[in-house]
């Protein structure tokens, strides 16, 4: 069974940081393109990153350009979002996912930017 475990959210000020990490297992981790995406109050899911397999390419929308970074661990079989400057519209829940599932299959992480 495929399980992504998100956790490292919290409540953070205008401006501030934060490191998500996301635990997989069930499946061959170092095999699979890697994702976040994000799910606001009343939004739909919104495509935050992506990272090759062997971490070798990295995609982001324009929204987190320049201030979020994804990174992996195959050895660890762990994926990570750094996020710096962070702004109150990146307030969301915040999934892990394989680019294979339609759907992230954890319960997701919670961040609130707020002053």
């Amino acid at each position: 069974e495929v399980q992504l475990v998100e956790s490292g959210g919290g409540l953070v000020q205008p401006g501030g940081s934060l490191r998500l990490s996301c635990a997989a297992s069930g499946f061959t981790f170092r095999d699979n393109p890697m994702n976040w995406v994000r799910q606001a109050p009343g939004k739909g899911l919104e495509w935050v990153a992506s990272i090759h397999s062997r971490g070798i390419r990295t995609i982001y929308p324009d929204s987190v350009k320049g201030r979020f970074t994804i990174s992996r661990d195959n050895a660890k079989s762990t994926l990570y979002l750094q996020m710096n400057n962070l702004k109150p519209e990146d307030t969301a829940i915040y999934y892990c996912k394989r680019s294979a599932d339609s759907v992230p299959p954890g319960q997701g992480t919670q961040v609130t930017v707020s002053s």
